[in-house]
């Protein structure tokens, strides 16, 4: 399979305006977002946000109560199983049968999606090459560990190359190696197949993926890349700096650096009269050598200067407090709240 250029590729997943209802309660509330080919996704949200919902209405396991879903520009409502065929999907705590073989169960699933015999076996070695399984292609699955597991659970999914692949928890309850070894074959498809990931593993989501959204309460709440995200949820950068010298005249050298670098907290001095500062500004690009500069040319001794990088944790952490907060406004902003 050839490899795609994601940001010119076609969209494979389209969704608009997406709703969900259980007995009147939206467990997904009007999302919209498209995936583009060769794009690797990672969906993002707190228990019962909506992530594993969304995932089983985009493979045509769950029906949506109202709104669209395509898969590669087929409508999966009205023509599911047409739009099954280009989806592999791993859905979390996938389920094996424990007494077949790894390649037996393979081979019968590969028939099932359809693979020509005389295609099956090279496709079948390649799978196991690719998902480093060859070594234990003739061992009962009920007898593999967990990241074993997970792994003839990816290789099932990637078996009949479809265009989509969607992965629910994929690494939970995996040790760390066995959880590099599934990021790297996740990565494996990027530019090949579109992906997305719903997992609660975040550094795994920052790493493997090329875009993340972020949901509660059934809505969409932030998407972008990781930086994007930091831009967009936070809105900007800390520094730390560790100096001796004139605080009172530090305000002005550092709008001198940049109109928004102000410093937010102040530690100290200690016993050898150095401060400890927080730094922040709305700027993104690096202000540590023009800064550095200016210290100097001010006669201030620097100890330390560190640029704060904020985890996707603490993205997270704020979007979703910041759509609880929208939530919790207008329902106070209710009659008779």
């Amino acid at each position: 399979m050839s490899t795609i250029d994601p940001t010119t590729a076609p969209p494979t997943i389209e969704v608009e305006h997406l709703v969900k209802t259980y007995s009147g309660l939206a467990a997904v509330d009007g999302i919209s977002f498209t995936v583009r080919r060769g794009e690797i996704v990672g969906l993002l949200g707190p228990n019962g946000a909506g992530k594993s919902t969304t995932m089983r209405i985009l493979t045509g396991f769950l029906p949506a109560t109202s709104g669209i879903v395509r898969i590669c520009g087929i409508p999966v409502a009205s023509r599911t199983d047409e739009a099954k065929r280009h989806i592999g999907y791993m859905p979390e705590n996938n389920p094996l049968p424990e007494d077949m073989r790894v390649n037996e169960y393979l081979y019968y699933r590969g028939r099932l999606k359809e693979i020509p015999r005389e295609k099956l076996h090279p496709r079948l070695d390649e799978v196991l090459e690719l998902c480093d399984l060859k070594r234990i292609r003739h061992r009962i699955i009920g007898k593999l560990s967990k990241g074993m597991r997970q792994r003839v659970g990816i290789a099932e999914a990637i078996l009949g190359e479809p265009e989509v692949i969607i992965m629910d928890e994929p690494t939970i309850g995996l040790d760390p190696h066995q959880i590099l070894i599934v990021r790297d074959l996740i990565g494996g498809l990027r530019g090949r197949m579109s992906v997305i990931i719903s997992s609660h593993i975040l550094p795994e989501i920052e790493v493997t993926c090329d875009r993340v959204m972020i949901i509660n309460g059934g809505r969409i709440v932030a998407q972008g890349t990781p930086a994007e995200l930091r831009r967009k949820v936070l809105g900007h950068t800390h520094y730390e700096l560790q100096i001796a010298g004139d605080q009172a005249a530090l305000p002005a050298l550092l709008a001198g650096v940049e109109a928004t670098l102000v410093v937010e907290s102040t530690q100290g001095p200690d016993a050898e009269g150095f401060h400890l500062l927080t730094l922040t500004t709305t700027r993104d690009e690096e202000l540590g050598e023009a800064l550095l500069r200016a210290l100097a040319a001010g006669s201030y001794r620097v100890r330390a200067l560190n640029r704060a990088h904020p985890t996707l944790e603490d993205v997270f952490l704020a979007a979703t407090k910041r759509s609880w907060d929208i939530v919790d406004a207008r329902a106070g902003s209710k009659p008779g709240r």
